[in-house]
């Protein structure tokens, strides 16, 4: 029997929801079971009012409790949401969960409750003691690794190294070889515009992209040398690349949003555990009204299903 453990989110959001709808709609193996961590009673009042069925494949683990209060940011519902990161985390540890899946959490909320994390993949890092860890999103045909998350544009520059660099390039070579491409082609973006254009708009390319591309070619991992961000996304959508490695949030994200945005999926890189999401918020100017999509959380546990069927390089 294999068990996915998926965490609620935020109770005020829309997570159970399409927790709820992707597990019941979804075509799911006859040995696989779903775990749903967080208040089994706020699942199922959500459950009743919404009128939306809850499966035989779904199971509860209870990590406390929080009023549902749609559309409402409280530190209430913060903490519940964290208690059930923590627990998800632990059963994917202990190999109780063959993987996790994360509906959205609010980070004003979590900064109400003093929980002070950037985000779930800095704070699943830090559960399971990784220094060496990556965000890559997968959406409309694309797959994108981004070097810098949430950092303001101005933070950019002085934030990429070398070596950064290098280690997300090599994070998405192993995840290609995960998703079953252990050839699979790499595009690099540029910094800058024209990537650079040899220097003329930019050095970061000359002086720190290309040498850490070079230095993961040594690896031999099928590597791109750095390519304008405005041609790549053309160019892996036709076929030239399996994945693409940006430079920071919006570089990549922007056009995958453009043309997945209902059905993208967060993945966490480098982790001992097998962590996907579906890649959107907490939507709460939706919550509570049965109207949200459940197409990105659906393709988030179809991830986390293949990617549990392969050994996890990352594990150790």
């Amino acid at each position: 029997m294999k068990r996915i453990g998926i965490t609620i989110g935020d109770i005020n959001g829309i997570g159970p929801e399409i927790a709820l709808k992707a597990i019941g709609h979804g075509r799911w193996p006859a040995d696989v079971r779903f775990v749903l961590i967080g208040s089994e009673q706020g699942v199922r009042e959500q459950a009743a009012a919404l009128k939306i069925p809850v499966s035989k494949k779904i199971e509860f683990l209870e990590v406390g409790q929080a009023k549902w209060q749609p559309g409402t940011i409280t530190a209430g519902a913060s903490r519940l949401a964290e208690a059930a990161i923590r627990a998800a985390v632990a059963g994917c540890l202990s190999g109780e969960l063959a993987a996790m899946v994360t509906a959205p959490i609010c980070k004003e909320g979590f900064h109400r409750a003093g929980i002070r994390v950037p985000g779930h993949t800095e704070y699943l890092a830090e559960l399971t003691k990784t220094k060496n860890f990556g965000m890559m999103l997968m959406g409309g045909g694309l797959r994108v690794m981004l070097v810098t998350r949430h950092l303001p544009i101005s933070a950019v520059p002085a934030a990429l190294t070398k070596r950064t660099i290098r280690e997300h390039i090599e994070l998405t070579g192993e995840a290609l070889k995960l998703f079953g491409l252990p050839a699979g082609k790499i595009g690099v973006c540029g910094l800058n515009p024209h990537a650079g254009d040899g220097g003329v708009l930019g050095t970061e390319e000359k002086t720190l992209i290309n040498p850490a591309i070079k230095a993961a070619r040594a690896k031999g991992y099928n590597v791109s040398d750095a390519i304008p961000a405005d041609t790549i996304f053309y160019e892996a959508l036709r076929g030239d690349y399996d994945a693409v490695v940006a430079m920071y949030h919006d570089q990549g994200l922007a056009p995958l949003k453009m043309i997945g945005f209902d059905e993208g999926i967060n993945v966490t890189l480098g982790l001992p555990i097998i962590r996907t999401s579906p890649d959107h918020g907490t939507a709460f100017g939706i919550a509570g009204k049965n109207q949200a999509s459940a197409k990105s959380m659906r393709n988030a546990i179809a991830l986390a299903l293949e990617m549990a069927s392969n050994p996890n390089p990352w594990k150790k």
